[in-house]
């Protein structure tokens, strides 16, 4: 008898889910002050590539890796001056992002989101520039 599959936190969140937090997302930080010098280019296609990461990132089809490789995302965004300040304002932007859509609401999310927040810390890669 073969054993049944565990949920992912991609099965409990879903697809038009991770499209609504993209959504959400991404016109936060191309207004943030911080975060918008990164953020440079097609806005459409940065989406793209994040749904496709969150998806595979959620436990999801490994999107993301069958067009650009293994996300590496640390070594991916090295170029980028990510500061802790940065850092903080990505997770405020993707909480705010998480309320507007409701993901706060839902146990998945709180998960999703703390693993989000082990992920802004890996990012950091420069003091502070004071």
């Amino acid at each position: 008898m073969k054993e049944p599959r565990l949920q992912t936190l991609y099965d409990q969140i879903g697809e038009d889910m991770i499209n609504q937090l993209v959504d959400a997302f991404y016109p936060r930080v191309y207004a943030d002050p911080d975060l918008s010098p990164l953020f440079q280019g097609d806005m459409s296609e940065i989406m793209r590539k994040q749904r496709m990461f969150l998806t595979q990132f959620l436990g999801g089809p490994p999107l993301y890796s069958q067009e650009f490789g293994p996300p590496a995302m640390r070594h991916r965004h090295l170029p980028f001056e990510i500061t802790p300040k940065r850092a903080e304002c990505w997770l405020r932007c993707m909480g705010e992002a998480f309320e507007e859509v409701g993901l706060d609401k839902q146990p998945a999310g709180e998960t999703f989101y703390n693993r989000l927040k082990q992920v802004a810390a890996i990012m950091v890669n420069s003091a502070e520039n004071n």
